[in-house]
């Protein structure tokens, strides 16, 4: 392995432990290592989720993120709603706390109870090794918020990520250190491949067709193989479970710079992994008429997911393309590969995607796997397409697909300046 992969920061992944539920506690003057309280929507009845559990019931086998009907009979719990207001002021107070150790360009705000922290170049300042500023760090949390975080020291972000959600909150000062040589002894034996950042239920479903199960079966896999299967994101994988991350605080802060093409949709119900499928090709095919329209392709995708607002979060990601492209079935598949790898299992209520890196139409490179008369035809088929939606209307050619009960094709070409023919 080029020893250039590996690079070397002081780098700190804090997450608060139980982050919604310790809130609840502390504002009512409760101890969540002591009291059983969970954060649902009552008014959903026994099959809400669950958006957080306090540690006390979590040891008691209550997980966060299931439903209110999963959790034993015999465990008796206080439920109460959830107030993003509160958690969002809490998080903001908590992010305070770390602009007093590092500056803004030193801190990524991950999710809102989870940051970065590159510390590499504040150890002599302070006069402190990265595991003392980190003790630091998490008793001013204690102190100030009455909030317990736990936190990841590594070389570079994968590890201080996985270091945390793996090691820390067993330890009991909440805090593990995982260097490259814990690699092979401690990352590689991580499974279901589910626990390691990065990779979703599905994704993993995926792997394990292909006969890998542990973080160590992936790293030992052969990387063209991966790429085959899953692009870019194939590479990103295979350097992951080696430990390898290229990524620094500061490719977060800087602003786009290409023109890109994007489109998102708020959905009126609830969808799953089970019929999401039909509303990304709907959008994918928005978009690519677009891309044929101004004469363009573009050299990335990205895609992101927003789940329902009674649960929270989401996640959005970007894979760069190996050539430029303008064809549904090259982005789909980008965007299929990413919802794969992050989704949860849980409701969606927001879509979107983008085609990033616009670039002029010169052509389309060959794959190994398409024929020239392929990607002819399938462009020959796109342009017929195009042409007789701007003649008649983007309702006067429709795929099966979107005349199902969970397609919004329809309705949204009325609303972006269809007619029906």
């Amino acid at each position: 392995m080029n020893k250039d992969l590996y690079i070397e920061r002081n780098i700190l992944c804090i997450d608060l432990k139980s982050f919604f539920a310790a809130c609840e506690c502390i504002e009512r003057g409760l101890d969540p290592f002591k009291y059983p309280l969970v954060v649902a929507n009552p008014n959903q009845g026994n099959g809400a989720i669950t958006l957080a559990v306090t540690p006390y019931l979590k040891f008691m086998g209550v997980k966060s993120r299931g439903r209110l009907y999963e959790i034993p009979s015999s465990v008796k719990y206080h439920i109460v709603p959830p107030r993003m207001s509160l958690y969002i002021q809490k998080s903001k107070e908590i992010v305070d706390i770390y602009l007093d150790y590092v500056s803004e360009e030193d801190l990524h705000v991950y999710s809102i109870d989870e940051c970065f922290l590159d510390v590499t170049h504040y150890l002599k300042l302070y006069q402190k090794t990265d595991e003392e500023l980190a003790i630091e760090i998490l008793n001013t949390i204690r102190r100030k918020t009455g909030l317990t975080a736990t936190c990841g020291i590594g070389p570079n972000m994968l590890l201080a990520k996985v270091a945390m959600d793996v090691e820390a909150k067993h330890n009991k000062n909440c805090i593990a250190k995982w260097t490259y040589e814990d690699v092979p002894t401690k990352l590689w034996s991580i499974s279901p491949l589910s626990d390691m950042w990065g990779i979703g239920k599905r994704m993993e479903k995926n792997l394990n067709t292909m006969n890998i199960y542990t973080v160590g079966d992936l790293a030992q896999t052969n990387r063209g193989i991966l790429k085959d299967k899953f692009g870019v994101m194939g590479v990103e994988l295979w350097n992951h479970a080696n430990g390898v991350d290229l990524s620094v605080i500061s490719d977060y802060k800087e602003a786009p710079k290409d023109k890109s093409y994007s489109h998102s949709q708020v959905l009126f119900k609830d969808y799953n992994e089970d019929n999401i499928r039909i509303i990304i090709s709907e959008m994918v095919e928005l978009l690519t008429a677009r891309l044929r329209k101004s004469n363009k392709q573009c050299t990335g995708i990205g895609f992101g997911i927003g789940y329902s607002k009674n649960v929270g979060g989401g996640f959005y990601h970007t894979i760069k393309l190996d050539a430029p492209t303008d064809a549904n079935k090259e982005i789909i598949k980008c965007c299929n590969i990413i919802f794969d790898r992050y989704y949860e299992f849980l409701p969606i209520r927001k879509v979107s995607i983008c085609c990033a890196g616009i670039c002029a139409k010169v052509g389309r490179q060959l794959n190994l796997f398409d024929t020239y008369e392929e990607m002819k035809e399938e462009e020959n088929i796109n342009e017929a397409i195009d042409t007789i939606k701007a003649k008649f209307g983007k309702n006067s050619l429709l795929k099966a697909s979107s005349l199902l009960e969970d397609s919004t094709a329809i309705e949204r070409n009325g609303k972006i300046g269809g007619h029906n023919a």
